[in-house]
């Protein structure tokens, strides 16, 4: 049984093949492709990154899985449910947390929550209301109007009626924007519980270091195309860099000529930032040149690559090969 209820278990909670979406123009305008031939597939279970620069896609493909835009080809599928042939049932499938802040200013948390439930048809006795006023933090304002939460607030109050409908695939559009850092780590711990008990879920966000703490598989959108799509490990495996960051024990007017095959460089005074690939170099061997070029290391330090280098790389090139 999944997390709604429903007990087919497809392999992918989302699939998409080519999937195409031009915007028509107009008078003023020219035509606009937001979407180019994106073929996608999100595990069951997974927690999915979906990155990528603004205007680059993201929001137009969540969009078109929650049936708010029509795509213009291909094909696209929410638990094993086509988006267009068997609406009712993908719909149901499905949760979003829009980019958005929409509301209605006169109903109160509790009231939004009941409402939402009623309209996906979740009987009365299976509603969690308090249970999700609780982990997105709104049980203390569940009886004020909507209009009189602050801008933090009303978007916990989206991810919470995203919820109302258990649904096996959530998606999560920069859920945590304008929301402060003790907040937003209670509502991740929520969403990854979610997600430890069978709940897909697929983020964007422009936080990237919180994409690559929380998520197993990512997927990068640039000018409509997909530009990598892989584990998270895999992705930044690709970059295959590693600093090292020596103090030693004298100042250092140039690079010894022992570390000049690592490209080191002399940042001054006692300290050199060495780059390696870990792939082919060990850190041993490093710092053995160290050694052989008569320095004594007194402090060290290392950075791994990080999500952002490999999205500033292949976002960069996705740049010139449109140019």
């Amino acid at each position: 049984m999944t997390a709604n209820g429903m007990d087919s278990a497809p392999a992918n909670a989302v699939d998409t093949v080519n999937l195409c979406k031009t915007y028509a123009g107009n008078g003023k305008q020219q035509p606009r492709t937001a979407l180019r031939d994106i073929t996608l597939s999100l595990p069951r279970g997974s927690f999915f990154g979906l990155l990528g620069p603004n205007g680059a896609g993201k929001s137009t493909l969540i969009n078109i899985l929650a049936g708010l835009v029509v795509r213009s080809s291909g094909e696209a599928r929410v638990w094993g449910h086509d988006i267009d042939r068997e609406m009712r049932a993908a719909r149901r499938a499905i949760g979003v947390v829009p980019q958005e802040l929409t509301f209605d200013p006169f109903f109160t948390p509790r009231e939004s929550l009941e409402l939402q439930a009623g309209l996906y048809g979740v009987p009365k006795a299976r509603r969690r209301t308090d249970e999700i006023l609780a982990a997105v933090g709104l049980t203390d304002m569940a009886e004020a109007y909507s209009r009189s939460l602050s801008g933090g607030m009303r978007r916990r109050l989206l991810v919470a009626k995203a919820l109302v409908h258990s649904p096996p695939v959530l998606i999560l559009d920069e859920p945590t924007a304008g929301v402060d850092v003790d907040l937003r780590r209670q509502l991740w711990s929520y969403i990854r519980r979610l997600n430890g008990e069978g709940t897909t879920v697929m983020l964007t966000t422009h936080y990237l270091q919180e994409a690559e703490e929380l998520c197993d598989w990512i997927a990068i959108i640039n000018h409509g195309r997909l530009i990598a799509c892989d584990s998270t490990d895999a992705l930044l495996a690709r970059l295959d860099a590693k600093e090292m960051i020596v103090t030693v024990d004298r100042d250092i007017e140039a690079v010894p000529d022992a570390l000049k095959r690592f490209n080191a460089e002399n940042k001054g005074g006692r300290r050199l930032v060495i780059h390696y690939p870990p792939s082919r170099v060990h850190s041993g061997e490093v710092l053995a040149a160290v050694q052989e070029a008569g320095l004594t290391i007194v402090d060290l330090a290392t950075k791994e690559v990080e999500l952002e280098d490999i999205f500033l790389r292949l976002t960069s090139q996705a740049d010139e090969e449109t140019k």
